[in-house]
């Protein structure tokens, strides 16, 4: 234990030095399983749960499929997320408002005061989309509601519950 504050400091400076030594540089596919829960059929690449052993942990990463004619849940969040469109094309509502996209493109979520509402859904009856997101972890310092509410409004079709 550190006799005083600053000394504390220097402790938590050096063993974060040690974690960062011995952190994952590379996440590869198999070290990042698929699992399908409220929101859809998702991977995670950095997420709050697998900080320890990450070197970055500033950013939630995932990738997203949603089957053919599907969709995705719905939530309510602060924002700040960017999708980029792998594979396929649909549309996203978000506050009510509908965006078609397609491969290569880039779903842009503004951080709003109240947060913002949004599902996606897969137009084509025949191939999947697949999508890849990021978001600032910021849950460490506003908690994970992040001052507009984290909320599941509906869940994917594909969710067992």
């Amino acid at each position: 234990m550190a006799k005083d504050l600053l000394e504390d400091l220097f402790e938590r400076r050096d063993a974060w030095r040690k974690e960062m030594n011995e952190a994952l540089t590379l996440v590869s596919v198999e070290d990042a399983p698929w699992e399908t829960n409220k929101q859809g059929k998702m991977q995670w690449y950095l997420h709050p749960a697998l900080m320890n052993k990450m070197g970055l942990r500033t950013l939630l990463v995932w990738r997203q499929e949603i089957p053919a004619g599907s969709h995705s849940g719905k939530q309510r969040t602060q924002g700040g997320i960017l999708h980029y469109v792998l594979k396929g094309k649909g549309y996203t509502v978000l506050d009510g408002v509908r965006h078609d996209w397609e491969a290569g493109d880039a779903i842009v979520f503004p951080f709003k005061w109240n947060g913002v509402e949004y599902q996606h859904f897969n137009s084509d009856p025949g191939e999947p989309v697949l999508m890849v997101a990021t978001h600032t972890n910021l849950f460490s310092i506003f908690g994970v509601d992040q001052g507009s509410g984290f909320e599941q409004l509906e869940e994917a079709p594909e969710y067992d519950k």
